[in-house]
């Protein structure tokens, strides 16, 4: 399957939060009973291969945390490259929280999977910086 992985910026903020502690505060995280609400990650690039059902992981403060469910992608095309421009990737509830072995160095834009999903262990701790 053509999952992606995104990585939440360090200055990310919410909430009067910044970083890991914003991001968990934005809502519907991993073990929270699902709110109904519907919620997006934006980034730029090229149109990835993604279909609803497929992977969101996310990394962030340099560690793999989890993964949601795609419920839609959202492509807007650039002014000035039909190939690039704004990506927006739209989950609901369900989120999981998992990691790999190592260490993820935070990325713009987003990515294929590149681990194996055998590789993922469960990941209780993911709210720790």
């Amino acid at each position: 399957m053509p999952d992606v992985v995104v990585t939440v910026p360090k200055n990310f903020r919410y909430d009067n939060k910044k970083g890991l502690a914003a991001w968990i505060s934005e809502g519907d995280a991993a073990g929270d009973a699902p709110s109904g609400l519907l919620w997006e990650f934006n980034t730029g690039g090229t149109k990835p291969k993604i279909e609803p059902g497929d992977r969101v992981y996310v990394v962030c403060e340099g560690k793999l945390r989890g993964y949601a469910p795609l419920v839609e992608l959202r492509f807007i095309p650039s002014d000035k490259s039909p190939h690039r421009g704004r990506i927006s990737f739209i989950r609901g509830g369900d989120a999981v929280a998992v990691t790999i072995e190592k260490p993820i160095r935070g990325f713009q834009g987003w990515r294929y999977r590149w681990w194996e999903r055998d590789d993922e262990m469960p990941f209780p701790d993911w709210k720790s910086p």
